[in-house]
Formats: C-alpha cells, sequence, structure tokens
C-alpha cells in the first residue's frame, strides 16, 4: 500500500468553517417572513413525502403530505441554514449541515425526499445571484481541459489507494455494481460486482487476439476479469498516477496502462469500455470524448458505456449551477443528459444500442461502501492525515448519492455504441 501524504484529507476538503454564529433575535424576527415564504416554496414543491421540520423558535411545520414517498424530520437550528439552502443550494445546504445549522436523523431519505421532488422543487434548492455566479466560475475554472484534467482526477482518486482499498470490494470496483435483487442484502458486493463487469464483457463478445481500451482504467479490475476469459490485447488509460501504479503492478506485463488523456491516445482496437468515467469529461468535452471512441474504435467494432445520467428535465436547471458533488468531491464533474449524449454519440457515427438502467443498484452499492467506510473509521483504520472533517465530508457524499439514486432523478446505465463501418 501506498503511504498517505499527512495533509492529503485536509486538502481534499478546503472549507472555511464560520465562527460560531451570533444570537440575532431581532434579525431573525425581521427576516422571518423570507424564511416562511422559502418553506412555502418547500412546501408547494413536495409532491411526493413529508418533510417535519423543527424550526429554531421551537414551531414545527409538516411540508408535502400529498402523495406517497419518504418522510423525513430536520431540525433547523439556526435560521442561516435557510439563507445557505436559498443561496447556495445543495453546496450551501452541505456548509450548513458541517456548520452544526442543521440535522436530521436519515439523511439518506432527506435526500431521496428532495431528488424525488427535484422537478416539482424546481429552483428551490439551486443556488442564485453571486453565489451562483462565483461557483459558477470556479466551476469553469476547474474544467476538463487537458491541464485541468490532470489536477481534477488527482484531486479525487490520488487520494491514495490504501483509502480505498479500505472500503470498496477486493477488486477494487469504485462504480454501480449489479446485484440479483438489490433489496435482497444477502448477495456479497464482490460477487455483484463481477457480475457487472461480466454483462460489460458480455455485451462486448471479445474473442481470443482481440484488442481492448478501457477509458478510465481505475485500478484494474475490470482488464484482469477481461483477461481472465481470453487472450487479449489490452490498453488502459488513467491519469491518477495511484491508479496506473496500482493497475500495473496488478496486471504485470500482459496489459499496458499509461498515463493518457483520452484525446491524445491513438490506434485502432476491437472494442472500447468506459466504466462511469464520461462523468469526469463535463459537457463541453462530450463531443471530444465520443469522438474519440469512434476514432479509436475498428470500423463495426463495440464499445460499451457505464454512465450516471440526470434527469433531462432538471439538466439545464443543473447545468447552469455548480452543485455540492461538483464543489467538493469532484471537481470539473457533471452527469449526463442521456438525450443529448446520445444525439452526440449518433452525429459521431456510433449507433445507440441496448440501454439499461439500475439506478436502485447504485444506491445499494453505496450503502455497502458508507457500511464499509464505517466499519474502518470504527475500527480506527483510516490512514493518518485524514481528519473529522473530512470523514463526515465522505460521509455526507455516500449519504447524499445513495439519496440521489434512491430519488430516481440520478440514474446509472450501461449502453453499447456500435462504429458505422
Amino acid at each position: 500500500m501506498n503511504a498517505i501524504d499527512p495533509r492529503r484529507g485536509k486538502s481534499a476538503l478546503s472549507i472555511r468553517r464560520p465562527p460560531a454564529e451570533r444570537k440575532t433575535g431581532f434579525v431573525a424576527r425581521l427576516m422571518a417572513p423570507f424564511f416562511h415564504r422559502l418553506l412555502d416554496r418547500i412546501d408547494l414543491g413536495l409532491e411526493w413525502g413529508t418533510l417535519e421540520a423543527t424550526l429554531p423558535d421551537g414551531t414545527r411545520r409538516l411540508l408535502g403530505g400529498r402523495a406517497p414517498g419518504p418522510d423525513c424530520t430536520v431540525a433547523l437550528i439556526r435560521w442561516r441554514a435557510l439563507v445557505r439552502l436559498g443561496t447556495g443550494g445543495s453546496a450551501g445546504w452541505y456548509r450548513a449541515w458541517a456548520a452544526g445549522e442543521w440535522t436530521s436523523p436519515d439523511l439518506v431519505s432527506l435526500f431521496a425526499l428532495f431528488m424525488k421532488n427535484a422537478v416539482p422543487l424546481g429552483k428551490v434548492a439551486r443556488a442564485r445571484g453571486p453565489v451562483r455566479w462565483g461557483a459558477r466560475l470556479f466551476h469553469w475554472l476547474r474544467r476538463n481541459s487537458r491541464t485541468g484534467s490532470r489536477r481534477n482526477i488527482a484531486f479525487h482518486y490520488d487520494l491514495g489507494n490504501d483509502f480505498y482499498a479500505l472500503w470498496l470490494d477486493q477488486n477494487m470496483h469504485y462504480s454501480s455494481a449489479l446485484f440479483l435483487d438489490p433489496a435482497n442484502r444477502i448477495e456479497g458486493l464482490e460477487r455483484a460486482q463481477r457480475r457487472k463487469v461480466d454483462a460489460i464483457l458480455d455485451r462486448l463478445d471479445l474473442r481470443d487476439g482481440q484488442s481492448l481500451l478501457e477509458i478510465g482504467c481505475g485500478w484494474g479490475g475490470l482488464a484482469e476479469q477481461a483477461m481472465e476469459r481470453c487472450a487479449l490485447v489490452y490498453d488502459g488509460l488513467t491519469l491518477s498516477v495511484e491508479q496506473a501504479d496500482y493497475a500495473r503492478d496488478r496486471l504485470g506485463s500482459g496489459a499496458r496502462v499509461l498515463l493518457t488523456d483520452y484525446r491524445d491516445a491513438d490506434g485502432q482496437y476491437d472494442a472500447i469500455v468506459s466504466v462511469e468515467m464520461v462523468e469526469a469529461v463535463g459537457q463541453q468535452y462530450w463531443p471530444d470524448y465520443l469522438a474519440a471512441i469512434a476514432r479509436l474504435l475498428k470500423p463495426g467494432g463495440r464499445a460499451v458505456i457505464q454512465y450516471i445520467l440526470i434527469d433531462d428535465a432538471i439538466f439545464e436547471s443543473y447545468a447552469r449551477n455548480a452543485d455540492f458533488i461538483q464543489t467538493y468531491i469532484f471537481p470539473g464533474g457533471m452527469l449526463l443528459s442521456e438525450s443529448r449524449f446520445h444525439m452526440l454519440a449518433e452525429r459521431a457515427g456510433l449507433e445507440w444500442n441496448d440501454v439499461r438502467h439500475f439506478g436502485l443498484h447504485y444506491a445499494e452499492t453505496l450503502r455497502r461502501w458508507r457500511d464499509r467506510f464505517d466499519r474502518c473509521i470504527e475500527e480506527g483504520r483510516l490512514p493518518a492525515g485524514f481528519d473529522q472533517h473530512f470523514v463526515a465530508l465522505w460521509r455526507y457524499y455516500l449519504m447524499y448519492c445513495e439519496g440521489g439514486f434512491r430519488g430516481g432523478t440520478i440514474n446509472v446505465a450501461q449502453v453499447t455504441l456500435v462504429k458505422q463501418p
């Protein structure tokens, strides 16, 4: 395992923690109409499920309750939490949580409630005004140019192989598993991850002597499983130094692992695979990514992409903001609009086939990861240098993502792209 830089956990969490908020009873009373208007807007947008809110003055409000859905409670400790939500969206809501300005006994259900109602809620939980402009500028500065991509990938993946090894499955898959039944918790994560890879390889139908390119090869789990099936010529691309070192040691001389941007890859391949890498590309570069696949595939060759998508009904609003994930976890990240990406793929000469969505499988994967993460914290196995603020951020991140998939507005899918002759 690699040694952990003691600064690493802190650099991944650059939050300016506000000082304890002064008691401002007069200001709170003055702002009360604003706070209750925001709660009214949330109430109107909750078409499914309920939210019981305890307010800083001790009163309670029941929001939603029109149709079945997640039933949640939240305690607003300070009114400032609503200010952060109303101006900073999901990133502001996280900052309020980190500052102790609100709490909930079940964050996953709370996030599922908001995501299930994301369309009727509209812009209620989106940043606005100067906060949005500043966040968008910061997000643009971290766009995925060649230099930016290397920096963004290092920010997330170079936290250390030993960190990820603590809570991923034994084959180091950092993407959704495919369970026989995501509601049945008997099946192990390792088996479900192998099933996911088998589903991808079945789509490619590879044979001895054929060539496979993986764009975003991670720690080499898919490559290892593919080469167990048949004798392949395998090339894997990554921009993470940590991942490249791990994958090279794992795969040995039978594979090439290259620190190469997908835009700079060359050659011709019978098949290409890319598992949850396209979220690190960014909307601006989707055409470049698909053009690279079309250029690198042999005529008639197949590519399989596993990707995370967001409901087209809220994509425009999502794309005009920088949310919690983009701000704190994946710089430069962008979930897909499936319809837009589909159209660009067809324009690139790639036929779109056999889409399969399995969002609840990702929710269960995330729950398993969080259980493992919590266990390693409880047992004191987290490497030195990751402080309590980093731990809190990552637990919040895993719960935020799980809630998104349980709410249904976020999904994961596999698709087969065929290069037209």
